[in-house]
């Protein structure tokens, strides 16, 4: 589980850098960064509730 929020939490820190680079220098390519990053933060969180689920049925 914490091998999962370590991954979460570096996906997001590169989210929030492709799109802030997108957003202030107009970076066509961090754009796409930024939106790849958040196809794989869903699957990421998906997997994080599922994990959660199972903990809290234990």
């Amino acid at each position: 589980m914490q091998e999962l929020i370590g991954k979460i939490n570096a996906e997001m820190a590169a989210f929030n850098e492709d799109a802030q680079l997108q957003s202030e220098k107009a970076n066509k390519a961090a754009g796409t960064r930024a939106r790849k990053s958040t196809l794989s933060l869903e699957k990421l969180l998906k997997e994080f509730r599922k994990l959660s689920l199972e903990e809290s049925k234990k």
